[in-house]
């Protein structure tokens, strides 16, 4: 799990500056977990990513963008509450879900949206 500036983001993920719809950049599926350090649900949700990113290393890449201090990334997708994750398939489009989700909600995610078992 690796903490992503906007810079990066349009790296690894997406370039919104340069493309209006979307393609993917990642060389994997990626997770995008939009998060502030002050909320209380974003903190019960970090350790069930940092499980995921154990489970899925080599599989699934999970980055994590701070919306107070990367405003840019966070307005691009619409952000407006935290946690909310952005899940990037290699193909087709992205999916936004909000909440700290489940470990068994997000492991089903991953093999419906990634058909990744």
């Amino acid at each position: 799990m690796t903490n992503i500036t906007s810079a990066e983001f349009r790296e690894k993920v997406f370039d919104y500056e340069k493309n209006n719809t979307w393609s993917f950049n990642g060389s994997r599926p990626a997770i995008i977990d939009f998060y502030a350090d002050w909320c209380g649900p974003c903190k019960r949700l970090a350790p069930v990513l940092e499980e995921l990113s154990k489970q899925y290393a080599g599989k699934v890449d999970i980055y994590k963008v701070n919306i107070d201090t990367e405003q840019e990334v966070a307005n691009t997708f619409g952000v407006m509450s935290v946690p909310s994750l952005l899940f990037a398939p290699m193909t087709g489009e992205p999916q936004m879900a909000q909440g700290a989700l489940p470990k068994e909600i997000l492991e089903q995610a991953i093999q419906e949206v990634f058909n990744i078992k």
